[in-house]
């Protein structure tokens, strides 16, 4: 977590909203920042032509969390919120067939919890959200609400 502290202690540009993402990835693919980052910035129509990867963070599947893009860069995972929002991406979310799964790892879960209650306790108006909220899209294949509720966070 002190890299997270450090992170968020540098933000300089307003921040209200959280919102999680999946990699629509099944749990067999063990990927993280530098794959999704490929993605993101490969030029169409391998990739998105991006400047960067869109999520701040990456929790990979045995819960290590990575950087993505600098939060003091406005992220690319929300259309239309980007601005005033930060975006953490968990990697899994579909079973093999490609429909959504809430196939996430213990591990995923701790370090998915550890980054909320830490983002919270240094911006407390913060409130978390799913990409789902904002979206006709099943990420992040679980409902953040319920989660967010169920952990009193």
């Amino acid at each position: 977590m002190g890299v997270l502290q450090l992170d968020l202690l540098s933000l300089n540009r307003p921040v209200n909203k959280l919102i999680i993402h999946c990699s629509a990835t099944s749990s067999n693919m063990d990927i993280g920042a530098h794959e999704i980052r490929k993605w993101h910035v490969d030029p169409k129509p391998k990739g998105n032509g991006w400047l960067d990867i869109g999520y701040h963070w990456v929790i990979k599947r045995d819960g290590t969390i990575e950087d993505g893009r600098d939060v003091n860069r406005v992220g690319a995972h929300t259309k239309g919120y980007n601005t005033g929002s930060l975006g953490i991406c968990m990697v899994g979310g579909v079973n093999e067939d490609g429909n959504p799964s809430d196939n996430f790892t213990k591990e995923q879960w701790h370090s998915m919890e550890l980054m909320a209650r830490g983002i919270k306790a240094m911006i407390p108006h913060i409130t978390i959200h799913g990409h789902n909220e904002y979206a006709n899209k099943a990420c992040p294949s679980f409902s953040v609400q319920t989660w967010v509720q169920s952990k009193n966070i």
